[in-house]
């Protein structure tokens, strides 16, 4: 889901929230519960698969599967967790074909919270939308010559 995280510009754009601009909302993580499932569809151009086991402990647990042409390009796994001050956040570790990991032992990348509205979860850079069956997620990516917001459609579906 995530490639490279886009920094220092502004966006166009409501469906992506940046938390430089917004103050974090008091949210409960009951609030996001809507989440958990198995999500399949496509983005970055090929086919994806997002599993978020219910809340358990106060967390959320999921995996993200990347196929590009019916080959694994990447794994993500991700834990959605209230930290001590109240908030609530992403965090993520990637992974390639041959789990060996992108980031370093103890680095993650993070996605904060900013606010819930309905079945909408606003993160820094994120976006996670849910319509009856139907999860749109939007993540603002970047590299050296452009930045673009990513769109992935998945669909509830059973394992």
């Amino acid at each position: 889901m995530i490639f490279i995280l886009l920094t220092g510009f502004t966006v166009k754009s409501q469906d992506i929230l940046l938390l430089k601009d917004h103050a974090p909302q008091p949210v409960k993580m009951t609030d996001i519960s809507w989440l958990a499932g198995y999500w399949t569809g496509s983005g970055l151009g090929g086919d994806c698969e997002e599993l978020w086991l219910p809340i358990t402990d106060s967390s959320l647990y999921g995996v993200f599967r990347f196929l590009e042409k019916g080959t694994l390009q990447f794994t993500e796994y991700m834990t959605l967790i209230q930290l001590a001050d109240g908030s609530i956040e992403i965090r993520l570790k990637h992974f390639g074909r041959d789990l060996t990991p992108w980031e370093e032992k103890e680095e993650w990348t993070h996605f904060r919270l900013i606010k819930v509205e309905g079945k909408t979860a606003y993160f820094d850079k994120l976006t996670y939308q849910r319509s009856g069956k139907k999860l749109t997620i939007k993540l603002l990516l970047n590299n050296k010559e452009k930045s673009w917001t990513e769109t992935f459609v998945l669909k509830k579906s059973g394992l």
